[in-house]
């Protein structure tokens, strides 16, 4: 099976691409979603996983976030071919603020407008799209709205939510934390997220769209995280706590793994101490 993995130098996209031994799409490797030409070649893959997107929450960057992830998921979608699997990576901030309103985010949450950046938003038309072309051209596709995926630090690429506050305990460099708020996210490592997009390609299962995360057994506070790290490596963590940053919304988000579970057997392999273990 020949797989291809967009952004498949990046953070999460390096080892996703290790995992399966798939080609590159990125602009690393001269690649670029916004192509004509380039996109093309989507169409000689047997999967495609497409994790490449432009991340920019300030206003200044809605343009280019409905560019690459709007446009450029269009792109590609016209060239997948008859057969083959497309997996596309969402977030779980499509939900904002209605993700407060439940102990454990379900897939029929709400996305209705609360707020959410145009990122979000791009995002949401990304995974209209992937429906619609799956429908319409006859491939199978899934939709993961991914919670707080980690992976250990790779070449040329900014550190996600965990990896930066271990790679920050680890060089003893200061960690500024909310003064009044301990957010909680569901952690899931990065090999668990191969497995997950594994499961899709092998199952038949023709249109899937799941909330992508760690789960309850796998939910953890941010000094949690801390305090755990700390305790590992032995470590005094220099934590500043400032009054002046933001509690993020939601304060917990934890996925509901009830429907990945039941359509395509899949569950988290790695534990968060275990996770935490390979960033150090």
């Amino acid at each position: 099976m020949r797989v291809l993995v967009t952004g498949g130098s990046g953070y999460l996209g390096t080892y996703v691409r290790q995992f399966f031994s798939a080609d590159d799409f990125s602009r690393r490797s001269n690649l670029d979603l916004l192509d004509q030409n380039d996109v093309q070649r989507v169409g000689e893959y047997d999967a495609i996983i497409h994790l490449a997107a432009h991340f920019d929450k300030h206003p200044s960057g809605a343009r280019q976030c409905f560019q690459t992830n709007g446009d450029g998921t269009r792109n590609l979608l016209e060239h997948v071919r008859a057969g083959s699997v497309f997996i596309y990576a969402s977030t779980k901030d499509v939900y904002g603020s209605h993700a407060s309103d439940t102990e454990d985010v379900a897939e029929n949450t709400s996305t209705e407008y609360c707020g959410q950046s145009a990122f979000e938003w791009s995002k949401l038309m990304g995974e209209e799209y992937v429906e619609y072309y799956a429908k319409t051209r006859d491939f199978r596709a899934c939709v993961f709205r991914m919670s707080t995926i980690f992976a250990r630090p790779s070449a040329g690429n900014d550190y996600g939510f965990v990896t930066h506050y271990v790679e920050s305990i680890k060089h003893r460099q200061p960690i500024r934390l909310p003064a009044s708020a301990d957010p909680i996210r569901d952690i899931l490592y990065v090999d668990d997220l191969s497995r997950a997009c594994r499961s899709f390609i092998n199952s038949a299962v023709p249109f899937g769209r799941y909330n992508l995360g760690g789960g309850r057994l796998n939910a953890v506070s941010l000094r949690g995280i801390i305090e755990r790290v700390s305790k590992m490596i032995e470590i005094e963590p220099a934590i500043e706590e400032d009054p002046r940053l933001p509690a993020p919304v939601p304060l917990r988000y934890v996925s509901d793994l009830t429907r990945i579970e039941g359509e395509l057997g899949w569950r988290p392999q790695i534990g968060i101490d275990d996770g935490l273990r390979v960033l150090l």
